[in-house]
């Protein structure tokens, strides 16, 4: 993430990661603006660009050809991401919803989020058809789909619904792909059969006559069935009626009607059209809420055009000069949608028919032609330039917000000391906001004004006590909060105990109160929505202003000292196992310098949030020896602790370590934490080192880990059945990594197989 030490003066909200606002984030990135702080709220992290979506469902390109990475270019732009769906917007309040998370605050707001195929009132859509839209959700049934045909030997059915360019393009491409996949079996494609029903008179009825005959020519030496004028009134587990009381067999329907619009903009109160798309003017600016600005196919133009990707994209430099001006106040610009553009629709096999206005033309030429586009647009955003510094622009000069104003001019002169903790005013609205925790063995708690926290610690039990605190490493500061509190717990389940209490630790950036506020409320929801969970209350804690945010607990917890695990417990004969993958130290680092896949990243924050708190009661009932959480100073480190400890020996096996998407990748390129060198230097205790260096995965034994697995010994007969249980608690990554054997004289403990 691009750092900017000016206070945030405004909020820009990107709703979407479409076609629109991957233009708005590189030009922002490009041109940053003072002041203005950007949040992109996304269900994707990786966005697929429509145009290349055909050719790599017939298999002519991978997965990262055809999407574009929002995890670096959020960073690129500065911009928050926020891995999360809308469901409802509050525009009295200028909030975006979202469940299972707080509101994001918002002064201008911009929505980029495409269209659904419109399935409304038609039985059996959503359960039987597979729909074009949302991508990512049809890419995930398509590939499940290319199993079945596989393992199916009799004929299979496949009917697409809707006869526009979308229709036909994934009528061809899939049918090539799924012929291409039986011919690589060694098996014939004549069981396949395809159909295409739709409502028209005909495929492509927005397209000239030329391009219509074209593609029935082509339809006609596929053998694809057209079935036009019929309306699909239900879809079945195994046929699609007609509306003329016909039925067509199918063990597959692909659903690419007319797009529909999101249900929430209209119940925001947004002005909508008949379909429910967001009314805008020529500055695509919502109609009803001047803050609030749409494109793409969510948008409803003044003059109609097609739900098509071309139009997103080149909306997409008007909206982001004019989310510009909005914030500095300077002039709008229209966008003019062009009258004609150049359609080049692909046949499935590396083929493409052009079609403009009353002109069509085909040949294989076309499809290089649209290739070589196409992959120039994706470099475009896959390979990003050099922030322009020099002409970013300066929001709070030109910000008509006199309140605002008025704030700035405090910032400068911050106090230190107590002169720098939150105001009691903003500390008290957010205590105000979060849910009252109790216990009985919590006797004071922030319930109360007093100085302290009091705790009891019931008769026959110790308490045992950790505190961790660090930096940001995400923009996410609801999710930053719980995986704070996460990695902070880990040390109390590492050591077999009940939560019973923490006390917060808390640096916020300076800024406007509102943003001091939402920011202090963000990372305290976050972190209780770890800590409810396991019974254990927030009673208290500390907050300050500072350059960046920071955040940490201290933990209590309660336990029997007669079964306290320690880290001397190792038996030889122990095996090993490790609950959670590695490779978050080495992923941050890549994603630092904007070389991580937002998917790899994505993926680590989703381990990091997993709790430990059921691993430890698992691995509890099935008595293991010892136990540590693996953090800081990776797996060779907590083992040479627990080793020493237990004066035994380890054997550990490189092939069976669990890691991270992405994790072998970023080392392989020489990505490394900047605590890997420090911790390095335990490579003394392994043996053979040499040879043991050799292994792909061993830089990441020194990754250090934030919010790491647990690290347990478990006797050899009961291992079996406590990774099957660990498993079906949902730790879907625990395996053996290796086991104890006796102390040998050697000074190296640990021996890599």
């Amino acid at each position: 993430m691009q750092k900017s030490n000016s206070p945030v003066v405004k909020d820009l909200v990107l709703i979407g990661g479409g076609h629109a606002h991957v233009t708005v984030l590189k030009r922002l990135g490009m041109k940053p603006v003072s002041g203005l702080r950007i949040t992109l709220i996304t269900r994707d992290i990786h966005t697929p660009y429509s145009g290349m979506l055909p050719g790599y469902v017939a298999g002519h390109y991978g997965y990262d050809d055809c999407h574009i990475d929002l995890g670096p270019l959020a960073r690129f732009a500065g911009a928050r991401l926020y891995h999360a769906e809308v469901d409802a917007l509050d525009t009295e309040n200028s909030q975006v919803i979202m469940p299972g998370r707080p509101p994001v605050y918002y002064d201008l707001l911009s929505i980029n989020t495409g269209s659904r195929p419109n399935s409304i009132d038609i039985p059996g859509v959503d359960e039987y058809a597979i729909a074009a839209k949302p991508i990512d959700i049809f890419l995930r049934k398509w590939n499940e789909l290319v199993k079945r045909v596989e393992a199916n030997d009799a004929e299979f059915r496949v009917v697409v619904v809707g006869g526009g360019a979308g229709g036909v393009e994934l009528s061809l491409s899939t049918q090539h792909r799924l012929q291409t996949v039986l011919r690589e079996k060694g098996r014939s494609s004549e069981h396949l059969n395809y159909t295409l029903v739709t409502e028209s008179a005909g495929i492509m009825h927005m397209h000239n006559d030329g391009v219509r005959q074209r593609f029935e020519r082509v339809f006609a030496q596929r053998n694809i069935s057209i079935y036009p004028n019929k309306r699909v009134i239900a879809v079945e587990k195994d046929r699609v009626v007609l509306d003329d009381g016909s039925a067509i067999a199918a063990d597959a329907v692909l659903w690419v009607t007319t797009a529909a619009a999101p249900e929430w903009p209209k119940q925001a109160g947004l002005e909508v059209d008949q379909g429910g798309f967001i009314r805008v003017d020529k500055n695509l600016q919502s109609l009803s809420h001047a803050n609030i600005f749409a494109a793409g196919d969510v948008a409803a133009l003044p003059s109609p055009r097609p739900k098509s990707g071309v139009f997103a994209v080149r909306q997409g430099p008007v909206l982001a000069h004019n989310l510009k001006v909005a914030a500095t106040l300077g002039r709008l610009r229209p966008y003019r949608p062009q009258k004609n553009f150049l359609g080049l629709i692909s046949t499935g096999d590396k083929y493409a028919i052009a079609s403009r206005a009353g002109w069509s033309f085909e040949s294989a030429w076309l499809w290089k032609l649209k290739d070589w586009i196409d992959v120039e647009f994706m470099r475009k955003f896959n390979q990003l330039p050099q922030m322009d510094e020099e002409s970013s622009l300066q929001l709070a000069s030109g910000i008509a917000d006199a309140e605002a104003i008025r704030e700035l001019s405090t910032l400068a002169m911050r106090c230190g000391g107590c002169g720098a903790k939150v105001g009691a005013t903003v500390l008290s609205r957010v205590m105000q906001r979060l849910p009252v925790m109790q216990r009985d063995d919590v006797l004071i708690g922030r319930d109360a004004p007093d100085d302290c926290a009091m705790l009891a610690v019931p008769q026959g039990r110790v308490m045992v006590q950790s505190v961790d605190y660090f930096r940001a490493f995400i923009d996410d500061s609801y999710t930053f909060g719980a995986i704070a509190a996460n990695h902070a717990l880990g040390d109390i389940f590492a050591m077999g105990a009940e939560a019973q209490s923490a006390l917060a630790i808390a640096t916020v950036p300076y800024g406007r109160e509102r943003v001091v506020e939402e920011t202090l409320y963000d990372v305290m929801a976050g972190a209780l929505s770890i800590i409810q969970p396991t019974g254990a209350v927030l009673a208290g804690g500390h907050s300050s202003e500072g350059v960046e945010l920071a955040f940490g607990l201290t933990v209590n917890g309660l336990i029997d000292p007669q079964k306290v695990w320690r880290k001397n417990g190792l038996q030889p004969g122990d095996a090993i196992i490790l609950t959670k993958p590695i490779g978050t130290g080495t992923l941050f680092a890549a994603e630092m310098r904007g070389k991580a896949k937002g998917r790899w990243i994505d993926g680590a924050i989703q381990s990091m949030l997993v709790s430990s708190q059921q691993a430890a009661e698992c691995l509890q009932q099935y008595q293991a020896t010892a136990c540590t959480d693996l953090t800081g100073f990776g797996v060779i480190g907590h083992l040479i602790e627990m080793t020493r400890a237990s004066q035994v020996d380890a054997v550990l096996y490189m092939d069976a370590l669990p890691l991270l998407d992405g994790a072998l990748d970023t080392v392989a390129a020489g990505i490394l934490s900047s605590l890997q060198p420090q911790n390095l230097r335990l490579r003394r205790a392994v043996s053979d080192i040499e040879q043991a260096a050799k292994h792909p995965a061993f830089p990441l034994l020194f990754d250090p880990q934030t919010a790491g697995g647990l690290l347990a010994g478990i006797p050899a007969g009961n291992v079996d059945a406590c990774v099957e249980a660990l498993k079906k608690k949902g730790y879907t990554a625990v395996c053996v990594i290796g086991r104890v054997e006796a102390l040998t004289d050697e000074q190296a403990p640990i021996r890599l197989v």
